[in-house]
């Protein structure tokens, strides 16, 4: 086993990438405080294609110097936008066709694996790193996402959270048993 060198890696460029479809998953990261965790949601949300980043509540933008020191860059490849009303924006993303899903410990959260096929496009909604989702948000949604843990902290950073239910719904996207893969 030998590490690749960065010009092995095989990865589309910033102008390659603009050209490939992205997978219909939008992230609606509303009243994330950390703008460590914010640079992240870019980071992953690249490495996953989605097709939008959403920053709503008080949750920072790239404008933040500090949201550089985690992203890396990726907030020049995720489009992304800044929105003043998560409800209206989530009902604007239903209109359109999109489920919309929170990841959130509900009575009736399930895997993000075990979504029907027929949930894409889906907005992804993420909360508040202490307290999660406003009641109000959680009211809108579809339905429920959790991660499963087997320790005895209740939750995941948010950041990380997103980054595993994230793959999990690229990957039921593009299953063989999904129509779109």
């Amino acid at each position: 086993m030998r590490k690749l060198a960065w010009d092995e890696i095989d990865r589309p460029n910033p102008e390659e990438l603009a050209d490939l479809p992205r997978h219909p998953v939008s992230v609606v990261a509303h009243n994330i405080r950390s703008i460590y965790n914010v640079g992240a949601l870019f980071r992953t949300g690249d490495a996953a294609r989605i097709e939008h980043l959403y920053l709503t509540g008080y949750t920072g933008t790239p404008d933040h110097k500090d949201l550089h020191k985690t992203a890396l860059g990726a907030q020049d490849l995720v489009p992304w936008s800044t929105e003043d009303d998560v409800l209206a924006l989530l009902e604007d993303l239903r209109s359109q066709g999109y489920t919309i899903a929170a990841l959130e410990l509900t009575d009736a959260s399930q895997p993000p694996a075990e979504l029907a096929a027929d949930a894409f496009p889906l907005a992804l909604v993420l909360g508040n790193e202490v307290h999660g989702i406003d009641s109000d948000v959680l009211d809108v949604c579809d339905v429920a996402l959790e991660i499963p843990q087997y320790g005895a902290k209740q939750s995941l950073n948010v950041s990380v959270a997103f980054g595993i239910a994230v793959y999990d719904l690229v990957r039921r996207y593009r299953s063989p048993s999904s129509t779109h893969a």
